[in-house]
């Protein structure tokens, strides 16, 4: 059976897609403008500037600063996004600048698996749009391409610039929500979406109890919770070595290590195993075919002594129907 999702509806966003809520106390907003909310409970205001919600209190704001700011330099140096606005309606199927095609493959071949197996299905056995939550946005490519097929979009990222960040939303004909705001701190109302997405991201959590409690929060019965793209490992030793490895390179390239909040960094089988138990969560690991180079980069580290590498699935877990 094929469903054509583009005509279940427009791809306008309308105002009641989701419902905010203060990402402090979960308690609901007040519209005092059109580019403004109020929580009457921590009497914080979150406003829209430069078409993003900006969901981060001063205080996290300066926490943050210096990550944003590591996080940035790294990536524009790096030369991360284009000047041409059609470079980011092509992802991620083709990196117009030529620069990061390689990278922009793998992310290709995990798009295709996350529709073929999560989106797909869902959009047939639902016969409705999506409400989506995009967490890790970066430039709101994946929101760009799921709004494409009809569904809400909400783009959640701590990175606001328009050439790697929420603000590069001008440069795409769909229309989805970019939002600042914290993984551990989403401002959004409980039980409201379908699917929550990290989105080359989950890694960068400070703690991954609290950041997938959080996803359960505003994750609907029966919802479907998605780790794309991060790096997972089946022995520690082998992350913590990949994290000390990158924390030097880029001392010897950009003067910082780029650790300036505890991320995680990494996940592991067990660790996998381990949340699940706590927070009743059974996962489902789909591996993309990323080509046979790819698969067989664990054979060769052996063959040559190094380290095992990175791999990366497709996490996905879907919450009790009550």
């Amino acid at each position: 059976m094929t469903l054509q999702v583009e005509n279940l509806t427009s791809n306008a966003i309308k105002p009641s897609a989701f419902e905010f809520a203060c990402p402090i106390c979960h308690g609901s907003l007040m519209a005092i403008s059109d580019v403004a909310w109020l929580c009457p409970n921590e009497k914080t205001v979150y406003p829209k500037v430069g078409g993003i919600w900006r969901f981060l209190t001063e205080e996290r704001a300066v926490y943050f600063s210096q990550f944003i700011h590591d996080y940035e330099t790294v990536r524009s140096k790096e030369g991360r996004g284009s000047s041409n606005p059609e470079y980011y309606g092509a992802l991620p199927y083709l990196d117009l600048t030529g620069r990061w095609q390689k990278d922009w493959n793998i992310r290709a071949r995990s798009f295709h698996a996350l529709l073929q197996k999560v989106v797909e299905p869902m959009e047939i056995s639902l016969r409705r749009p999506l409400s989506i939550l995009d967490i890790g946005a970066g430039n709101g490519w994946l929101s760009h391409r799921l709004s494409q097929r009809g569904h809400m979009l909400a783009a959640v990222d701590l990175v606001t610039n328009e050439f790697d960040g929420l603000g590069a939303f001008m440069h795409y004909d769909t229309q989805w929500i970019p939002i600042q705001a914290e993984m551990n701190a989403l401002p959004f109302a409980n039980n409201q979406v379908d699917l929550l997405i990290y989105n080359a991201s989950f890694h960068y959590s400070t703690g991954y109890i609290s950041t997938l409690k959080e996803a359960v929060r505003v994750i609907r019965p029966n919802g479907t919770l998605v780790i794309l793209d991060s790096p997972i490992y089946r022995h520690p030793s082998s992350g913590i070595q990949m994290v000390n490895e990158r924390e030097k390179a880029f001392m010897q390239n950009y003067g910082f290590r780029s650790n300036s909040i505890p991320s995680e960094n990494f996940i592991t089988f067990q660790r996998l195993v381990n949340l699940g138990d706590e927070l009743g969560l059974s996962w489902h690991i789909i591996s993309p075919y990323y080509g046979l180079r790819w698969a067989l980069r664990p054979w060769w580290s052996r063959l040559m002594g190094r380290r095992e590498p990175a791999q990366f699935h497709l996490i996905m877990a879907q919450l009790p129907a009550t």
